[in-house]
């Protein structure tokens, strides 16, 4: 088996009762534990969390393995706690966004990144073996639990994050029910004056969907736009993710956040890391800095790993995801609100900072597909020959000078999603119709 059928662009992810299980936690926790002698597991407030990091902690001991269990805990608390514990590797048991029926395992490196692609395949080649070696009765792992890495978390952030408190923000954070706290723990130490929404941590996520779309964070808005607050801030359900909302109540898109930050963050001849779906707003705003855009596949996991060999001052995510590389390598919602927060106090505002920056418009769809690899072949073959500039590292991406557009695969479904932009909508229409017409001759 591949390691995408266990991992995706996130680790591994899918429903509970089907394509994650109890046996498949024990089975991870075995395979982890060839190379580990302690292991950090947390995991975010769903209801199937308890069950599964129970049998990863039960896999990892009877191979001899140390667990040193945080109990409920955002990813990036996890993430952090690998180094705070001086130990191997950590587990977030975790769907991130995605539904309350959704779990997952996302693991860790002592660096604060997520597991690379040669770490993947040594678990999974083990998955598949089904070998592995448990210790003696008397040589079972311990495992004990800690309570304090949400502190150590907040103390993290206050020490990275700086704010007079005579221009401390006041802000709204919505939480989604998720695992956040250490957002309103820190900024309320910063000295910010904080409101909070969907604070009760609940897995069912009965506030708003996980996921801090513009669609789900209507609530956020009108809260902000109702109030004195200088913005908003929210979360996903293991506070991965950041995304945010102006004084006047307006949603800011991914792709607008990531050039507030980018431009904010990089100097003359700094790079910044972005998946390959980000929106040519962020390379034009890095162009008037001097600095540049390295492009990496789509997921987290990439940004972190391009970031680290560019020596990047900034990675981030249009999704949410924001890396700060002197901090951590973990995509950090808190240190993110923390740091966003920061740049407000020093003003301008939020609202300011995006009107700094042109509005593209980008065109987006999917299409199924019965047979997705001999499609995307199809579209390598075709788009190879028919343009100069194509980059194919994750899906087909033509670079049309005044536009561009991508054709990439969905790591889990039977789809290929067609993304195009522009700077103005009659050419971002021919963008996407151009691509939509290979695509529609590959399928």
């Amino acid at each position: 088996m591949e390691r995408r059928s266990y991992f995706g662009t996130s680790g591994i992810r899918g429903r509970v009762g089907e394509d994650v299980t109890a046996d498949l936690a024990l089975h991870v926790g075995r395979a982890l534990a060839a190379d580990a002698e302690t292991v950090v597991v947390g995991r975010d407030p769903r209801p199937s969390g308890t069950v599964l990091a129970d049998a990863l902690a039960a896999g990892l001991a009877e191979c001899g393995c140390d667990v040193v269990d945080l109990g409920p805990a955002a990813t990036p608390t996890v993430a952090r706690a690998v180094a705070w514990h001086d130990a191997d590797a950590g587990v977030a048991v975790t769907a991130s966004h995605n539904p309350p029926a959704y779990n997952g395992l996302k693991c860790w490196q002592p660096s604060g990144q997520a597991f690379d692609g040669a770490m993947q395949d040594a678990v999974v080649e083990r998955l598949i073996a089904e070998e592995y070696d448990l210790a003696a009765w008397d040589e079972t792992g311990a495992r004990r639990e800690r309570s304090d890495a949400r502190e150590r978390h907040v103390a993290a952030i206050t020490d990275s994050v700086t704010i007079d408190p005579a221009d401390a923000p006041s802000v709204v954070v919505d939480l989604g029910n998720g695992a956040g706290a250490a957002s309103v723990d820190a900024l309320v130490e910063l000295g910010c004056d904080v409101e909070t929404l969907n604070a009760q941590p609940d897995g069912r996520f009965p506030g708003r969907p996980s996921e801090p779309t513009a669609a789900n964070c209507e609530s956020l808005c009108d809260l902000v736009a109702a109030t004195d607050a200088d913005l908003g801030l929210a979360h996903d359900g293991d506070a991965d993710r950041m995304m945010a909302v102006t004084a006047d109540g307006d949603f800011v898109s991914g792709d607008a956040l990531l050039a507030v930050f980018a431009a904010a963050l990089a100097d003359a001849g700094d790079r910044v890391a972005v998946p390959v779906d980000t929106s040519m707003l962020v390379a034009d705003a890095l162009a008037d800095v001097g600095a540049d855009v390295v492009y990496t596949e789509v997921g987290d996991v990439h940004v972190a790993e391009r970031a680290v060999a560019e020596d990047a001052a900034f990675g981030g995510e249009p999704s949410g995801a924001w890396i700060f590389p002197d901090d951590t390598l973990c995509p950090d919602g808190p240190l993110a609100a923390a740091k966003l927060v920061e740049l407000v106090a020093d003003g301008p505002g939020l609202a300011e900072r995006v009107a700094a920056f042109p509005s593209y418009p980008i065109r987006r769809a999917s299409r199924e597909v019965a047979d997705k690899l001999g499609v995307m072949e199809r579209l390598h073959d075709t788009v190879r020959e028919a343009y100069d500039d194509v980059d194919t590292l994750d899906g087909v991406r033509v670079d049309l000078g005044d536009a561009w557009f991508l054709l990439r695969p969905s790591g889990t479904e039977p789809i290929v999603r067609v993304t195009a932009e522009a700077r103005d909508d009659a050419r971002a229409d021919e963008a996407f119709e151009e691509a939509r017409a290979l695509l529609e001759a590959a399928a």
